[in-house]
């Protein structure tokens, strides 16, 4: 057996990559493996087709804390962020809705369906810029466990915040904690498409449609974007997502950490009640003093650790845990800019996302396919160009165009994805050239994922691109399971620091970052 490591990390994602450079910060030898041949888990930007670099899961970022940037100096090591400009959603009358950067052309645009909801618009991004405020320290917070009474007094700071809102902020968070994110927005607008694309925000990565309560929660948990500590629109990582898991996985290495690709964990060791270190595929065990494991707790616990191990109810908890990939994604290699029907050629446009959400009805019914296992005919699709702002993912002249695909569910009534892979991808074209009349002949190159792809690939188990549901059932201290939401597990030395655990997922860091500084306080306090 090789020479003990203090810390070995499970995954090599962004969340278990900023759980090692806080590590490796505090002194800790560490070290990080990662099954596949690049790091950043689903943050990866890879060459699909010779000279097109495609951020090919996760593909826009800022909810990325300002706390990690700042702490792990991660501009120093190469990450740059590039504004998106906006939300453009095309409309089958030919007309569309622009959501900008700025939000007094955002208003201009909205009073164009509708005058009421533009003046609504002022009143509802400011609610919801509260709403962030409050939201926000919750999400660097080890979350209490409610069973054990003095824990809940680490509460009492949130809920004297809650009292001190005003009245109407009070019951918006009410509102957005319990709510479909329709009922939210209903409340505030009239226009169709405006409501349809807020709407989105609450229900991506999760098997829930717009209408379903606790969608409302997922919105905020979108909002609450932003780049170096600034309120702003989503952005791009130059040079793709990955580039924002090499500054991370930089910075570990800067501070001492060792990162091994092609490394795949096969079973956690585990002598009486605490884990001792890892095996790899092939047989080498290496031992750590704690183990932390930035994967979903089905794939850790009945995988890895194995239920022997672990106590009755935890397994069964586990058992029951919600995954439900319920999103694909499509990338696309293009000779060419694609042209909307609705403004036609190239334009400001086009540098932000490009979201085909119509209509509150054409979001629920795109649901209601997955409901019954079949993907979406007509699905809700969230399009970015990367190449617009970034042309070094493309060779000169040409572009890449992101699709990120919803519904698709992991579990299909008929037939398999191996089979409908082509057919799903098929389907997304098709809508898409109804908006884009141009797409089908400027296509070089596509590639097709699915969510059994994403399991297979990238270790999503489900193909969910949260590590699990962020529906609510699922959030604070009942994430990932009641009682074991405070990133330890019943094993001593053994963490979870992935996007199962407290606040969730998306290119956040927020899950590492919290895990790290939990098992350093407890390395102190001698628990380790």
């Amino acid at each position: 057996m090789s020479k003990p490591y203090d810390v070995v990390v499970i995954g090599g994602g962004h969340n278990g990559l900023v759980a090692a450079a806080y590590l490796a910060r505090a002194g800790r030898r560490v070290l990080v493996l990662e099954r596949r041949h690049v790091v950043g888990g689903a943050a990866v930007t890879e060459e699909v087709f010779p000279g097109f670099r495609f951020s090919v899961c996760s593909y826009v970022v800022s909810l990325l804390r300002p706390e990690i940037i700042r702490e792990l100096d991660l501009t120093r090591h190469g990450m740059e962020i590039l504004p998106l400009d906006g939300t453009f959603t095309p409309l089958p009358n030919g007309d569309y809705l622009w959501r900008h950067n700025d939000h007094h052309a955002t208003r201009r645009e909205i009073a164009r369906h509708c005058r009421l909801d533009a003046e609504a618009y002022e009143e509802y991004a400011m609610a919801m810029v509260e709403m962030a405020r409050f939201v926000k320290p919750i999400l660097g917070m080890v979350p209490p466990d409610p069973a054990r009474l003095f824990q809940l007094r680490e509460l009492l700071p949130v809920l004297r915040r809650f009292l001190r809102l005003p009245e109407a902020d009070q019951h918006n968070l009410v509102q957005l904690m319990t709510v479909s994110a329709v009922d939210f927005l209903d409340a505030w607008f009239e226009t169709d498409a405006l409501k349809a694309t807020m709407a989105a925000s609450g229900i991506i990565g999760t098997f829930l449609g717009v209408r379903s309560p606790g969608t409302a929660y997922v919105l905020l948990h979108h909002y609450m974007g932003e780049i170096d500590g600034v309120f702003r629109s989503w952005g791009l990582s130059r040079g793709g997502t990955g580039g924002i898991s090499e500054a991370i996985a930089a910075a570990a290495r800067a501070a001492g950490a060792e990162i091994r690709t092609e490394a795949t964990v096969q079973k956690v060791l585990v002598r009486g009640d605490r884990a001792t270190g890892v095996v790899l595929a092939g047989g080498q065990e290496i031992a750590a003093r704690a183990v932390c494991a930035s994967i979903d707790p089905r794939a850790l616990f009945l995988g890895l650790v194995g239920a022997e191990h672990l106590p009755d109810e935890l397994v069964e908890e586990v058992r029951r845990y919600k995954l439900r990939g319920s999103s694909g994604k499509v990338n696309l290699a293009l000779d060419t800019l694609p042209s909307l029907s609705c403004l036609p050629g190239p334009g400001p446009h086009l540098r932000g996302a490009i979201s085909i959400s119509p209509s509150v009805d054409y979001m629920e019914r795109a649901y209601d396919e997955a409901k019954y296992g079949r993907f979406s005919r007509r699905p809700y699709i969230d399009i970015v160009i990367p190449s617009l702002t970034d042309p070094s993912v493309a060779p000169p002249g040409k572009h890449v165009m992101s699709c990120f695909v919803q519904y698709a569910p992991y579990h299909l009534r008929e037939g398999n994805w191996d089979d409908l892979r082509e057919e799903f991808g098929d389907t997304v074209i098709e809508t898409l050239s109804e908006y884009m009349p141009n797409l089908r002949e400027i296509i070089l190159h596509r590639q097709v994922l699915t969510p059994l792809d994403l399991e297979r690939e990238f270790g999503l188990s489900e193909g969910n691109i949260f590590h699990g549901e962020l529906s609510l059932e699922q959030l604070f201290f009942l994430r990932p399971v009641p009682g074991w939401a405070q990133y330890r597990t019943p094993l001593r030395g053994l963490y979870m620091c992935g996007s199962a655990t407290h606040p969730g997922g998306g290119i956040m860091g927020a899950p590492g970052r919290n895990a790290a500084l939990c098992l350093l306080a407890d390395w102190k306090r001698g628990r380790i």
